[in-house]
This record gives structure tokens, sequence and C-alpha cells, in this order.
């Protein structure tokens, strides 16, 4: 009976080690297997919680989050203060990714197809060196930069050009009550901080073109702009594309600087950070968070559709 049982024993065994032998990546499975079910159940239970929290409301007297099924929190949505801050937010994304997207190409172009070797590494120290210091301490430095008294307005008026700045923020669009709480600040700071993830995975793009590709181009005739065109741009896309997904989720969502600078006006995360840190209102809170997440579904989906994933 004792030899039959370890008969058994030592035949499962060799059973498993013959599955592990046959299918070599079921190991790896087996070992990412718990972190990816812990993973995706913070993050699955996290976001089923936000979406039961939108369907749910806030009664208008006591406070208290009624938990009855209901569209109300949605249709607050479409009230013109909230529909504001939802299209103030995604023009200041859009903006700010362009904005990145035409000062981090020609430097990713220089660093992939002309810097020598030292260079291209102080090109990346130059730009990964401000990723070192803290997003918190970079926008502060800012703050002082931008404040009355400070180096801008002290270059500027060493130069007689002080009334530029004075004549910027008066701008109907684009300025505030002084530079710090304009919405230029807001949108150089955002570009300054995001820079980076967009020069990087651009460059890392433009790295994987072919010179002979542009050596063939101009054997048969076109001039660099048609080169640029037909071959370097369709080639860098997967680049660009990688880049604002970086630069745009991360202006969609941030809520600190739209609380250093720019106006009274409120963005998507600074008003999700009110309404649930202050105001208490969880349920309009997890609305607003499920519209930033719709948009960035709606543009993943795009950019996919459009091939822009197949090099990444």
């Amino acid at each position: 009976m004792a030899l039959s049982q370890r008969d058994r024993r030592n035949g499962f065994m060799a059973g498993v080690s013959g599955f592990f032998y046959r299918h070599p990546w079921s190991k790896l499975l087996l070992l990412l297997l718990p972190a990816v079910l812990w993973l995706m159940g913070l993050y699955l239970g996290s976001i089923a919680g936000l979406l039961v929290n939108s369907f749910w409301s806030i009664e208008e007297f006591t406070g208290l989050i009624d938990r009855t099924f209901t569209l109300s929190t949605y249709r607050d949505l479409f009230e013109p203060y909230n529909r504001d801050i939802v299209l103030r937010t995604f023009f200041m994304a859009a903006v700010v990714t362009v904005a990145c997207a035409f000062l981090a190409f020609p430097l990713a172009y220089y660093m992939a197809r002309y810097a020598t070797r030292r260079g291209r590494f102080v090109l990346y120290l130059a730009v990964l060196m401000p990723l070192w210091s803290s997003y918190l301490v970079r926008a502060l430095a800012w703050r002082q930069i931008f404040a009355r008294g400070g180096v801008l307005y002290w270059a500027l008026g060493k130069l007689g050009l002080d009334g530029v700045l004075d004549t910027l923020v008066q701008a109907p669009v684009v300025g505030g009550s002084s530079l710090i709480a304009s919405k230029i600040s807001l949108f150089i700071v955002y570009m300054y901080l995001w820079l980076p993830f967009m020069i990087l995975p651009i460059e890392a793009a433009l790295e994987r073109v072919p010179g002979s590709f542009l050596e063939a181009s101009s054997d048969l005739g076109a001039r660099p702009g048609l080169s640029f065109r037909r071959i370097v741009l369709p080639l860098a896309k997967p680049g660009l594309i990688a880049g604002s997904i970086f630069t745009f989720s991360l202006t969609l969502g941030d809520f600190i600087l739209p609380t250093m600078f720019g106006s009274s006006e409120f963005y998507l995360g600074q008003q999700v950070f009110t309404q649930i840190g202050v105001v208490g209102n969880t349920p309009l809170a997890a609305a607003f968070t499920f519209v930033a997440m719709a948009i960035m579904i709606v543009y993943l989906t795009i950019a996919k559709r459009a091939g822009a994933f197949e090099s990444l």
C-alpha cells in the first residue's frame, strides 16, 4: 500500500515536471500569477468602487451620500460650470501636448541623427537631470521665476521690456490677475515638466529609422522636406504617440499645478480633489474621474486604430 502511494506521488511529480518541460512559459506564469492577481484585484476593485460611487448621489441638506442608483450625478456633469471644467482641461492638455511635440522633435532628431556619442550623453543628461529633483520643487522654482520682483521681471526690466509682461497678463484668454495667476504660466510650467517624457520616446523612435532609407530617398531625387514627410515622420509616429500619451494624461489628471499657478478657474484633477477632500461629494468626483478615463480610452483607441502601437 505504501509502495502504491509512493508510485502515485512519483507519477504525479513526473507529470508536473513533464508539463513544465513541455510548456516553459508556465513557470513564468506561475511566478507572476500571485502578483498579477493582487494588482488586478486592487486596480479593478478600485475602478469598480468608483463606478458604483458615480451612480450614487449626495443629499443637498444633510450632505450624506444616498446609495440609491441614479444618473443625476452624470447629468450634473453637463451643467455649464462642470462642462467648462472638462473642456478647459482637455484644451490645456491638447495645447501642452502639441507644444511639447514641436519643441521635442528637433532636439530628439539631432540626438538621434547628428549628435556624437559624447554629445548624446550630455544631451541625455540635460534631459534627465530635471527628473532627479522633486516635481513640487521644480514647480516652486517656477513660482520664484514668475513672481513680481523675480528673475523674469528683473531681466525684462533691465532690457526695458517689463511692459511686455503686463500686456501679456492683461490678455483675455491667457492672462490673469498676475503672471503667476495666468494660464500662460500654467502652460509654460506644464510644458517644462512634461517635455522629457516627449523627447525620450521620439528619440528612441528616430534611432530606429535606417539611414539607408534617407540615402535612397536622396539618390532618387527627393528633397529633404519630402524625405522628412514621407519617411522620417511616419516612422517617428510611434514615438510621438507614446510621448503624447504621457503629456496628455499627466496634464489631464494633475491637480497640484492649477492650484499653484493659473487663475481661479478649476481644472479636472483640481475639481476631483476638491469634491473629495473639501466638499465630500464622492459621487461627483467619481463621475469626473470616469470622464478623464473615457477621454484617455477614446484617445488610445484612435491611436491603436491608426497603427501607432505596432512599432512600439
